[in-house]
C-alpha cells in the first residue's frame, strides 16, 4: 500500500520498481491502481476465471438409463454410477426405458424404478415421483447435502 498519489509520482514508482502501472478500479474515486507486472495481472485473473468455471460446472445433470428387463449384474452397474454421480454432488434423471409390450406392465416399471431409487436414498433423494412419458418412466434424484 503506498497511498494516494498524483499520476507522475505513481508512473515514477513503478519505473523505479521496474514494474507496470496497473489501472484495477477506474470509476472510484481516486482512481485505484496497482504496480504490478501486467503479464502476472492477467495469470491470476485467468486463473480466478478458470476457477470460477470450474465451480459452476458442478451443477451439470447426469444421465442414468435402465431397461425394463435389465439383469442384476447390469443394474449394479448402473447403480454404482448413479452412487457416485450423487457423491460427487450431480442432480442424476434416471430414465427406465420399457420396448414394445413391456409397455402393457408398466406397474412392474414402476416397481422396479421404485427399487432402484430405494437403494440410493442414503446418497440422494427423489426430487418429484417417478412419472411416466410415452415409453419411459423418469426419476431426478439430487444428492444429500453433507452435513
Amino acid at each position: 500500500m503506498v497511498g494516494v498519489l498524483s499520476r507522475e509520482a505513481a508512473l515514477a514508482k513503478a519505473k523505479e520498481l521496474e514494474v507496470d502501472l496497473v489501472e484495477i478500479a477506474p470509476k472510484a474515486v481516486p482512481p485505484v491502481a496497482k504496480l504490478i507486472e501486467y503479464g502476472k495481472m492477467l495469470y491470476i485473473v485467468k486463473k480466478k476465471e478458470h476457477a470460477a468455471k470450474k465451480a459452476g460446472k458442478s451443477l451439470e445433470q447426469k444421465g442414468i438409463r435402465i431397461t425394463f428387463r435389465m439383469g442384476e449384474g447390469d443394474l449394479e452397474r448402473q447403480r454404482k454410477h448413479t452412487e457416485e454421480f450423487l457423491t460427487k454432488g450431480h442432480s442424476v434423471k434416471v430414465q427406465l426405458v420399457m420396448k414394445g409390450r413391456e409397455n402393457a406392465h408398466k406397474h412392474l416399471a414402476y416397481e422396479k424404478m421404485k427399487a432402484f431409487t430405494v437403494s440410493l436414498s442414503e446418497f440422494g433423494k427423489l426430487e418429484d415421483l417417478p412419472r411416466g412419458s410415452g415409453y419411459q418412466i423418469i426419476a431426478i434424484m439430487k444428492p444429500i447435502k453433507a452435513t
